[in-house]
């Protein structure tokens, strides 16, 4: 298998982070205009942040897990660049791996070296992969 660069993966987050990006500001623009939007209390604006960010987890969450352990193996912005999720075997990874997957991220997060990693380690895994058993890789 052709382990997927740093560089290729970082392409592929920016083209999923701006889709996501879209399909929040839609969601927010959606409920802010159904519940009145600026003209709504302080409290209830406060209840729709709140929503907002639980759902924005939840929906990013969904959006990698069930693409990355779908059929295509990969987010719109990985089947873009040609590169894909699998694990050591090059099998499909199940949901359950997908989501151990994403929920590192956060740990990989912390002043960004979880996902510098891939730039140095011997098959370009990020500490997200190494902790969900993963590997990205070119098509």
């Amino acid at each position: 298998m052709n382990n997927a660069g740093f560089f290729k993966r970082f392409v592929a987050v920016m083209i999923d982070s701006f889709i996501l990006g879209f399909i929040a500001f839609a969601l927010m623009f959606t409920i802010g205009f159904f519940i009145g939007g600026m003209l709504s209390s302080p409290e209830t604006m406060a209840k729709v942040n709140s929503f907002g960010m639980l759902m924005d987890v939840v929906i990013v969450w969904l959006y990698f897990a069930l693409q990355e352990s779908g059929e295509e193996q990969a987010t719109v912005g990985k089947r873009i660049l040609g590169i894909y999720v699998t694990n050591k075997e090059g099998e499909r990874i199940s949901f359950a791996q997908a989501t151990i997957r994403y929920f590192s991220k956060y740990l990989s997060s912390i002043m960004m070296i979880g996902f510098i990693m891939a730039g140095f380690t011997k098959n370009k895994q990020g500490l997200h992969d190494m902790i969900a058993d993963t590997l990205v890789v070119n098509r």
